[in-house]
């Protein structure tokens, strides 16, 4: 659990629950949290939301954590949407990242999981034309689109970026779209492991 600048483990929530009583934290939220440690966490103390990674190419909190959510009443922050740039429409097979880039060690961005990615992406690209507007764009909508309490966050480092994810909160998407995408992009579409694979065992799930 993050609160206050540290991770804290679950069961340090009932310290910090404390601090919830006393007016000196406001609300309690868990980052990565399987569904049993979410409700274990819940039962000490409410949660107030939980952050894990959500996206069309990262779609297993649909199997269970999110049903786990919307009945304990827990706000869901969707990190990832657009698939740390995948959904984005601009990496090809031949782009070159920058050698510090994590990416590089991420088993969706190598060798032939990147090819079979991208070509999942070019359906996206089709898509997103469709409702004029960019992939990005769809790929934030689709987020936003089935329940009101999840909240997408998109990092970015350009101005012109963060406008046209913002301008993603108003767009309508057909349900003729979204129903293209939920066959383009079912649970495990997308290959390779999410994030760096010796990172897996911390996040918990």
């Amino acid at each position: 659990m993050y609160q206050l600048g540290r991770w804290y483990h679950v069961g340090e929530i009932g310290a910090e629950g404390r601090l919830v009583e006393q007016g000196k934290v406001r609300h309690i939220g868990l980052s990565e949290a399987a569904p049993a440690r979410i409700r274990k966490a819940n039962a000490t103390h409410p949660i107030t939301a939980l952050q894990t990674e959500y996206s069309l190419a990262t779609r297993e909190v649909e199997t269970e954590i999110l049903g786990v959510c919307e009945e304990l009443g827990i706000g869901f922050v969707a990190y990832g949407v657009v698939g740390r740039g995948v959904l984005t429409g601009t990496i090809a097979n031949d782009t070159a990242l920058e050698k510090d880039d994590i990416r590089l060690d991420m088993p969706r961005f190598q060798d032939a999981n990147r090819s079979t990615n991208l070509a999942l992406v070019s359906r996206l690209k089709e898509l997103a034309d469709t409702e004029r507007c960019t992939p990005s764009q769809l790929a934030i909508a689709w987020v936003l689109s089935p329940r009101d309490w999840i909240v997408p966050i998109v990092g970015t480092s350009k101005p012109q970026r963060l406008e046209e994810n913002a301008a993603a909160v108003s767009l309508r998407i057909s349900s003729e779209t979204l129903q293209a995408l939920e066959e383009a992009f079912p649970i495990g579409a997308v290959v390779g492991a999410r994030t760096v694979p010796e990172l897996l065992p911390r996040l918990g799930l």
